[in-house]
């Protein structure tokens, strides 16, 4: 069972047998922390939304004042279409159209299909304008066990590097994680952390990268994303609002690309005019 809601795609509700894989929001509010939403054509974050391109110094819209950055995209508050819809599945599109700081025309699809025991979302995009376009996507789902309070959860990764900030979230490197206190590959407790941060992680082996939230009796909520999004942010946050007050929520992204991968390079995918790409990830309750 879940709810698909039109402004930014997003993944409002996802249930099995009635057991929440995701923090939901009350239908009449906006997307607490931009929960479950689309980031496209870019994740996380655009120091000071600048980068420039074949000697153009090009100038993204800010929107995140205090961090003075252009932040998760530019469809956020964008109503998609509905483009096909059946028993199981829905596919919503948006145009990606020039605007400041991104001269570029992209369509782009989201089709959400459910698999019996969770969800899979297949990302498609193609470059409908007349010069090769950056692209990169991400996506915003905040994850539960059944009823079990986020602090009680375990969280696990196959994190092998992690991604080192500014004051202003922006990378300035990275440094391997193995054994240090950015590790999630062993398994940490979510009430001892905090964190809003990103990693490059590894696939297991048959290829799938997995991010695992564990309760104390076994049950699991299993975030996996294919080879090609190879990299992960999670964001804890303890004021997220219910109606019975705020409690701890957390956000485990999925994204082919980095914070300020215009200006870096790192992750970002270009598509010549004509081209197309599509990635899948998904949300599952593990046998």
């Amino acid at each position: 069972d879940a709810t698909i809601v039109q402004v930014a795609a997003g993944l409002r509700q996802l249930s099995v047998d009635g057991h929440d894989l995701v923090q939901g929001y009350a239908e009449s509010a906006m997307p607490p922390f931009a929960t479950g939403i689309v980031l496209v054509p870019w994740p996380n974050r655009v120091r000071d939304g600048r980068w420039s391109h074949e000697g153009r110094e090009l100038q993204l819209d800010i929107t995140e004042v205090d961090k003075s950055n252009a932040i998760h995209g530019l469809l956020r508050n964008t109503p998609y279409r509905v483009v096909e819809r059946s028993a199981d599945a829905i596919t919503l599109g948006a145009s990606v159209v020039p605007q400041h700081g991104y001269p570029f025309h992209l369509e782009t699809t989201v089709t959400y299909r459910l698999t019996g025991n969770g969800i899979r979302v297949e990302h498609g995009v193609t470059n409908v304008g007349v010069e090769a376009a950056p692209y990169a996507v991400g996506t915003h789902p905040f994850l539960r066990v059944g009823d079990h309070p986020i602090d009680s959860l375990t969280i696990t990764a196959r994190t092998v590097e992690h991604v080192i900030v500014d004051a202003r979230l922006n990378p300035t490197g990275l440094e391997p994680t193995a054994g240090g206190e950015f590790d999630l590959s062993t398994g940490r407790l979510i009430a001892e952390l905090e964190l809003d941060d990103a990693w490059r992680v590894e696939p297991d082996a048959d290829g799938v990268i997995r991010t695992i939230l564990s309760a104390e009796d076994g049950t699991e909520t299993e975030l996996w994303q294919e080879g090609e999004w190879e990299w992960l942010q999670v964001f804890i946050t303890r004021s997220y609002p219910t109606n019975d007050g705020p409690v701890t929520a957390i956000a485990v992204e999925p994204m082919t690309a980095p914070a300020n991968a215009f200006a870096s390079g790192d992750g970002l995918r270009w598509l010549a005019p004509g081209e197309s790409w599509s990635g899948s990830w998904g949300i599952c309750r593990p046998a």
